[in-house]
């Protein structure tokens, strides 16, 4: 394949670059990428620090990972590639921790089966910021993609990221607090890489922990990775029918959390991290800022106010919150799609992590996680009612949106006024009475997407009708 026609589908999104196994996550596309990797590589890295490579449960993930490691061993760098599939937080914390020149991860997290991912993490532990994904990219069009020699295959050595992680998440949480709860839970690992990990933290902590899903599935039993409502029925019958204190999961690569209630509720990202932020504040005596996305609910806002904390909005994707907790000290920071990190952690997000967190917080409570959840939304000044919209627009209707939002933005929604109009990340609409509205095109999907949040399903229903209808209106700009 010429070097010309074969990174035509490559394309780098929020979190690196997937694509679909077969179609353009390829062997020769992969040597691509891994190539414009390693000449950014040569720039901020000397040839003694390891480059680490780890994979998911994919469909050939860790194939392609054999395959990246014998073209960083063909290009001279020493490389140590896991001896299973790994959570995306552990190999970061590896990053770190072994002095690397950073960590090439395949994973396409939550997307569906048929696909496959790499991202490149530096050796701060986080994501790659903006700056280094831009350099790969523009590395990618000289890039070769010829398939590695093996001719340095012995550079290449396999290790085990888990013992240190272990030890490392065991001095974030109060492991006596939460033996002394002989919590029941139940824990469903979607066949994600997760297993191996949290029932062994969870086991650690004197959890009475029932596991489903602990195998390696690459077609994740017929479902997707995402610790979502439709993905977690299994479990939430486990949770109700033997009266469990909470069910965990995890999605592919471990850097999300799902929760399940002791009623079987499904709890939303943002209800955790306001419990969280409570608890690290309320049991934990921490205190720092409380970084969230454009996207993510403003009761944060409320707490932080109420304990006199700093709060910073960041544009979506977790790589800004990284960057936040790289600059500051930040207690807690997290996204409405299921991501955070705390003080003392790594500035990416880890699945694991958030799940004992909130086991430690019913540890610390000794209150079902139900009533913890209904006290952190009062104390936080809420409810609050978020909704999305996803609506199916081509190109040049999304552009017309914007284009109209953004040269003449409405002075109110559903009779309450614009007051104020924030653009780092879309367009958000900042309403009197405290609701928000946030316009943001999807850069990889024929989607329009429409976040709000208010303070009345009433009102919810009625932006959200007002929003689709101005949307609806506006025609595509001609071409």
């Amino acid at each position: 394949m010429s070097a010309a026609s074969s990174d035509k589908k490559i394309k780098f999104g929020t979190d690196g670059w997937r694509g679909i196994i077969a179609d353009d996550f390829t062997f020769s596309n992969v040597c691509k990428v891994t190539r414009a990797i390693a000449s950014y590589l040569e720039t901020a890295y000397s040839k003694d620090r390891p480059v680490l490579v780890a994979y998911d449960t994919r469909f050939l993930a860790d194939q392609f990972a054999q395959t990246a490691a014998e073209v960083l061993a063909d290009l001279g760098w020493t490389v140590k590639i896991v001896d299973r599939d790994c959570p995306t937080p552990v190999i970061a914390y590896n990053a770190r921790l072994l002095n690397s020149a950073g960590a090439l991860m395949f994973t396409a997290s939550h997307n569906p089966a048929p696909y496959c991912g790499i991202k490149y993490i530096p050796d701060y532990a986080g994501p790659a910021t903006p700056e280094i994904t831009d350099t790969i990219v523009a590395n990618i069009e000289g890039a070769d993609d010829a398939p590695p020699t093996g001719k340095n295959s012995q550079q290449i050595s396999t290790f085990d990221p888990k013992p240190d992680y272990l030890q490392f998440i065991y001095t974030l949480l109060d492991v006596e607090r939460i033996r002394s709860a002989q919590l029941k839970v139940k824990y469903d690992a979607l066949y994600s890489t997760s297993r191996g990990y949290l029932d062994t933290v969870l086991e650690h902590c004197g959890c009475q922990t029932e596991s489903f899903h602990t195998t390696r599935d690459v077609l994740f039993g017929g479902g997707m990775p995402e610790p979502k409502g439709e993905q977690l029925v299994e479990l939430v019958e486990a949770v109700t029918s033997d009266k469990a204190d909470l069910g965990l999961a995890t999605d592919g690569d471990s850097d999300r959390f799902g929760i399940v209630d002791e009623q079987g509720n499904v709890l939303t990202p943002n209800t955790v991290l306001l419990l969280l932020a409570r608890h690290l504040i309320k049991n934990k005596g921490k205190t720092g800022a409380i970084v969230r996305t454009v996207a993510t609910t403003h009761l944060l806002d409320n707490f932080a106010a109420k304990y006199g904390l700093q709060i910073y909005e960041t544009a979506v994707g977790f790589k800004y919150i990284g960057e936040k907790m790289r600059e500051t000290e930040v207690l807690i920071g997290g996204e409405e799609s299921g991501g955070l990190s705390i003080i003392g952690h790594i500035p990416e997000k880890d699945g694991i992590l958030a799940d004992m967190l909130v086991a430690e917080a019913i540890a610390y409570e000794g209150k079902p996680l139900s009533q913890l959840v209904e006290e952190a939304i009062a104390e936080a000044d809420g409810p609050l009612y978020n909704k999305r919209l996803d609506l199916h627009l081509e190109d040049d209707h999304k552009v017309a949106v914007l284009d109209s939002f953004t040269k003449n933005p409405p002075g109110d929604i559903a009779g309450i006024k614009v007051k104020e109009i924030g653009r780092k990340d879309g367009i958000k609409l900042y309403l009197e009475d405290g609701s928000w509205v946030l316009l943001r095109p999807s850069g990889t999907e024929p989607l329009m997407r429409v976040y709000m949040e208010t303070n009345s399903p009433e009102k919810q229903a009625q932006i959200a009708e007002i929003m689709e209808l101005m949307i609806n209106r506006l025609e595509p700009v001609e071409a």
